[in-house]
This record gives C-alpha cells, sequence and structure tokens, in this order.
C-alpha cells in the first residue's frame, strides 16, 4: 500500500499561533486562563486545553477575572468591549488573515459601503466579521441568496478565509456580470487555495482519500466535499479509531489531508495505523519484518544495536583492538537508559507515539526488568574494564535516571527548573554527549587512560550523529511535546532553522572526516564513514519535500545509520 500525504496538510499558520499562544498562556499571564469560544474547531485539541485547565468562556459574566484569549477565528469587536467591561485581560489571538478581513470590512464601513460577506452564515468568523459590518452587513454562502440582495449604490465582496475557492470565482463572476461597481477582495487565505487545490489533485492520483478534522471544521468539510466531486471514495475521520479498515484494505493507493485545524500528531497516528494494515491483513514475510522491526523500536533494542555499531566504528577510528567489552557496554547503557526515561516520560507519547505509549503500559513490568538487567549488566562489564570506565558509567546512569526526577522539592524552590529535563534542549545534548563518551571516550580510557586528538574527533563525529538523529525525531514530535510543555530544541528554533542547523552540523561532520582521515589523525575507515552523515542528509532531505513521512519505517530508516557505521567499518576492515 503506498499513502501519499498532502503538503499542507494540518496546522495552517494562524491555528498554529493560537495554539501557541493558548499553551504558552499560563506561565505569562494571570490566571485563570479561557478561550472565548472554542479556540479552534477540533474535538480532540479543546480536550486537552481542557485537561490542561483552560476551558471555553461561553457567555460573558458582568464580573471575571483572570485571562481570556480570542479564539482563532476572531469575535465580533462589541465582544472584546464586554470582555474588557468585565475586568478580563483579553489576548488576542485571531489569525492575522481573518484580522486582514476585519480590517478591509471596518474600513469601508465607515466610508457607507455594504459588505457582502461569502461564507458559512453560522460559522464564528463570519458572525465576527458581521460584528465589523455592523448593519450593512450580509452573510451569503450561495448564489440565490446572492441575487436575492438588494443592489447597493457602493458594496465591498470578501470571502471567509477558509471559502470554497470554486465558488467564490462564481461569485467574482457573477458581481462582474451585474454590479461591476462592487469592490472585491480576495481574502480566502492562500493556505486554504493551496490545500483545496492539492486535495483536488491528490484525488486524482489515488484510490481513497482520508480527510482528517473535526466533523464541524468549516475547512475540513469543504476538503472533503472536493475530494468527493472527483468520485473518489472520500472518508471524513477525526481519529484512527473511525478508519474503516476493511474497505481500506483492498485499496494499493491512499491519500491523506487534513484541516487547517487538525495537529500534527492526529495525522501521525491515522498514517501508522494505514501503515500496518498490509500487514494485519495476510501473514507474508513481508508482515514478519514488520512486526520485528517496531519491536524492536518499541524495546528500544535496535537503538543498542545501533549505539554498539557506532561504538565498533569509533574503536576503529582510534585504531583499538580490543572493542568487543566496549561495544558491549554500549548497547547495554544506551538499552538500559532509553527504557527506563521511556517509561518515566511517557506523556508525550500519548501524542507522538501511541503504540509506544500503549507497549509500555501493557509491559511495564517486563521492560522495568530488561532495564535493570542491561544497566546492571553493563555497569559490571565498566567494572572489568577499569575503575575510570566504572565511575564514569555510574555517574552517567545517576544522571540519566534523574533526567525526568524531580531534584528540588517544591517546598524549598518555587522556580520552573526543578528537573534536569525542564531545562530546554536539554534532552537533545545530554543523549548526543553519553552516546559520545560511551561509543568514543570510554574504548581509550579502558585501554591506555589517555585521550588523544583521535578519541576527540571520534567523540565530535559520534555526537554529532546522534545529535542530528534525536534532534530530527523531535522535529517530528514538536506538537505533542509543545502540548506536554517540553521545550525541545526545535520548540526554541523553530523548524525550519532546526533542519538548517542539523543539515550544517552535517556537512561539518562530512568535513571533519574528509579532514581527519586525510592527515591521518583518524584512521583510514573515516573515508567511508562519510556515508553516514550523507545518508542521513538524504534522509532529512526527503522528508522536508515531503517524500518520507513519520512513521515506523522511516523511524527504523534514521536508527539504521549507526547500524550502517558498524557494516561499512567491519566491511572495510575485512576488504
Amino acid at each position: 500500500m503506498k499513502i501519499l500525504l498532502a503538503k499542507t496538510a494540518g496546522f495552517c499558520m494562524g491555528v498554529r499561533r493560537a495554539v501557541e499562544m493558548v499553551l504558552d498562556a499560563p506561565s505569562k499571564h494571570e490566571n485563570p486562563i479561557c478561550t472565548c469560544g472554542p479556540l479552534i474547531h477540533n474535538p480532540q485539541v479543546l480536550n486537552l486545553l481542557e485537561e490542561k485547565g483552560i476551558s471555553v468562556l461561553n457567555n460573558i459574566p458582568d464580573h471575571g477575572s483572570g485571562t481570556v484569549l480570542i479564539r482563532a477565528h476572531g469575535v465580533p469587536p462589541e465582544t472584546k468591549e464586554n470582555l474588557k467591561k468585565a475586568g478580563f485581560k483579553i489576548i488576542d489571538s485571531t489569525c492575522p488573515r481573518v484580522i486582514k478581513v476585519q480590517t478591509i470590512i471596518r474600513k469601508h464601513t465607515k466610508q457607507d459601503y455594504a459588505s457582502i460577506i461569502i461564507g458559512d452564515k453560522d460559522h464564528p468568523e463570519v458572525i465576527g466579521l458581521l460584528g465589523y459590518a455592523g448593519e450593512k452587513g450580509y452573510a451569503v454562502d450561495n448564489l440565490n441568496d446572492l441575487d436575492s440582495l438588494p443592489p447597493f449604490d457602493r458594496a465591498i465582496i470578501v470571502a471567509q478565509t477558509t471559502q470554497n475557492t470554486v465558488f467564490f470565482e462564481k461569485v467574482k463572476n457573477w458581481a462582474i456580470q451585474k454590479f461591476p461597481h462592487y469592490k472585491i477582495f480576495d481574502t480566502i487565505c492562500d493556505s486554504t487555495a493551496r490545500r483545496q487545490a492539492e486535495v483536488h489533485q491528490l484525488a486524482n492520483s489515488v484510490d481513497a482519500v482520508i480527510v482528517v478534522g473535526g466533523h464541524n471544521s468549516g475547512n475540513t468539510q469543504r476538503l472533503a466535499e472536493i475530494a468527493k466531486q472527483t468520485g473518489k471514495p472520500t472518508y471524513h475521520v477525526e481519529t484512527e479509531s473511525e478508519l474503516d479498515l476493511d474497505a481500506l484494505s483492498s485499496l494499493q493507493h491512499i491519500g491523506i489531508t487534513a484541516g487547517a485545524s487538525t495537529p500534527n500528531w492526529l495525522i501521525k497516528r491515522i498514517y501508522r495505523t494505514l501503515e500496518a494494515i498490509p500487514f494485519k491483513k495476510e501473514k507474508s514475510w513481508r508482515s514478519i519484518i514488520f512486526a520485528i522491526q517496531r519491536t524492536l523500536l518499541l524495546t528500544n533494542i535496535y537503538v543498542a544495536i545501533g549505539a554498539g555499531c557506532l561504538c565498533y566504528a569509533c574503536t576503529k577510528l582510534q585504531e583499538i583492538t580490543n572493542y568487543l567489552p566496549n561495544v558491549l557496554m554500549a548497547m547495554l547503557y544506551v538499552q538500559s537508559m532509553h527504557i527506563l526515561n521511556n517509561l518515566t516520560g511517557t506523556k508525550a507519547d500519548q501524542y507522538n507515539d501511541p503504540d509506544r505509549y500503549s507497549f509500555y503500559n501493557k509491559k511495564k513490568v517486563l521492560l522495568v526488568l530488561l532495564a535493570l538487567f542491561a544497566g546492571g549488566a553493563g555497569l559490571m562489564t565498566a567494572y572489568l574494564m577499569g575503575p575510570v570506565s566504572f565511575l564514569i558509567l555510574v555517574v552517567m546512569s545517576i544522571m540519566g535516571l534523574s533526567y525526568n526526577l524531580r531534584l528540588l522539592p517544591e517546598r524549598y524552590f518555587h522556580g520552573k527548573y526543578r528537573r534536569i529535563r525542564d531545562i530546554p534542549g536539554s534532552k537533545t545534548i545530554l543523549i548526543a554527549m553519553a552516546w559520545g563518551i560511551v561509543t568514543a571516550v570510554l574504548p581509550p580510557l579502558s585501554v591506555s587512560k589517555n585521550i588523544g586528538l583521535s578519541t576527540v574527533l571520534a567523540f565530535l563525529w559520534s555526537v554529532s550523529l546522534v545529535f542530528v538523529r534525536t534532534a530530527f525525531f523531535d522535529i517530528l514530535d514538536m506538537q505533542g511535546d509543545r502540548i506536554v510543555g517540553k521545550e525541545t530544541i526545535p520548540i526554541l528554533m523553530g523548524e525550519k532553522r532546526a533542519l538548517r542547523l542539523l543539515k550544517t552540523i552535517l556537512i561539518i561532520n562530512i568535513g571533519i572526516l574528509l579532514l581527519s582521515s586525510t592527515f591521518h589523525f583518524i584512521s583510514i575507515p573515516g573515508f567511508a564513514l562519510t556515508i553516514c552523515p550523507i545518508f542521513i542528509f538524504i534522509v532529512l532531505s526527503a522528508h522536508e519535500r515531503g517524500y518520507m513521512l513519520p512513521g515506523t519505517r522511516l523511524e527504523f530508516l534514521v536508527e539504521t545509520n549507526f547500524v550502517a557505521a558498524g557494516i561499512v567499518t567491519l566491511i572495510w576492515s575485512l576488504l
């Protein structure tokens, strides 16, 4: 089964801005926090906000306190005035594109123009726009209602920002033919226009289309309508539980798009469910391989194998012959720490990877035993290698175990940073440093107790590869991490800047390998190992262009980069 995802599926700029503002509000503004009406048209996001103590204010009281965020759709100006009079602090999270339409209407209303708003009469955005038009505002959603309007000496025509582009073209033609003196403003959001054009193109290239988003979301309903008009089977769903797996199992090509208020983590869950359909339908060698891949990823066994392979490559770069104990120690340490940190920090997995969340809840006891066994065996291996390796691994293990724990009691410290994980970007940096130490630094310490230039170069190579891997996964999980309050590097920098940083690091990585091998600062396999940063650079670029979607295959491919480092080194050594 081939799955295609529309490039503009998911949060638009305005919705992303509104959600980020409301998630940041509790730490920045006076509590309690509420939104004036539902923030966006997605019940899953609204449920999350409710769980975080952010309520919906449907009726304005005479007196109130705290902060009210104006919904992304906007509200009539009198609503803002009433909120201020009631005593609320107002944060305006109206979409900038909607504000632009409000400004156009306000300006022309002052000049005695009538405002014809093409949109759903009961939609919150249209209700808000009518508030700026006053008595001269008219909401129209079909051509018959347009014909029934009285002629105006002066009138403007605007569109709801998520209106159907095809229908608005008909409205424009109607105005040109009958009332050429009317001013027409093309106010449909360019994201909406692209989204609608994409779903039409997508539907023509697949067997069926799945539209993900709230059933009461106007822009999502229009996407479903456009897909249906192509004649292809179309399924409008809010969550993966609504998918008709029996009907979809016989299809070869499925397209996915999503409304502007649909979070990425819901789209990922839909994709993961579809991805697994062919392997659940029948027992074949492909289904067996997929099940093995997923098991290896869920248990972190494949990550541990990757750490061992990376350690083997680092020992060969430093020309260390006694590599087996170091490889075993790296595997056991990474296996233990990744399981334990996943067990103590599964909250974000509810959104980013529900399969992992479910797996860790069901297999908690077994995974704890596996982590303790791996951790104990790793420490025993380090002890046999020498006191320096043992002490370093003990310190690293304690830091790893305490990552998600509150180190400073609330009664003594009321600040934000009570845990290591509360430090912005700490996860990505600490994971990379820990891998670098066990794969590149401990091997020479166990042999000669000295750290030379080759160790520093191998450490930088290892750290940069692991940093890119971890930060890339953070990019895929940005929305889920933001919901639970994680401040990862991509959240701090933004997705585009984070991707540029990762690509820059990979280019530097390639340069270090080539120069170090040329001048014999590290052993000759460094030339061959440039394939690792080149490979992950290609993966990042492919994902950026929409050719690789988040799922088991992408995750397995990224982790395989470390396994490839070991295989390339082994082949080079044998030859």
